[in-house]
């Protein structure tokens, strides 16, 4: 059950970050990068902790459009077209509160993957 309820859920002009604001007072600012690196899709989740996968490259994501679910989640469309994740409330204050760990350990395990923030150069 949702600890707090979200009552603004706002996309920066850039749209390179949301800003979303709980009843409880919490407010987070949360880039498009980690809220894509983080989404909660099977695609980045996996079905286990040993199938997540880290997602390197997407350093200059933005958030294309977002979609209601429900009134538990919102469906986050990024401008790479990346669109199966349903950050419920929970989840989204949940990365709002270890967003400074969660992003530690992601760039720990690009470092340790031989990833990189930035998107790879394809050639011509």
């Amino acid at each position: 059950m949702t600890s707090a309820w979200p009552k603004e859920l706002r996309v920066a002009k850039d749209r390179r970050s949301l800003t979303v604001s709980f009843d409880n007072g919490e407010t987070y600012i949360l880039s498009a990068e980690f809220l894509r690196v983080a989404s909660p899709s099977a695609e980045v989740q996996g079905h286990s902790a040993e199938q997540r996968v880290t997602v390197p490259g997407k350093i200059n994501v933005a958030i294309m459009k977002m979609e209601p679910v429900g009134n538990y989640a919102v469906r986050i469309i990024f401008d790479d077209m990346h669109d199966t994740g349903l950050f419920s409330w929970d989840y989204l204050i949940e990365l709002g509160r270890n967003k400074d760990d969660r992003w530690q350990s992601y760039l720990d395990e690009l470092v340790e993957k031989g990833l990189s923030r930035e998107p790879a150069i394809r050639p011509h």
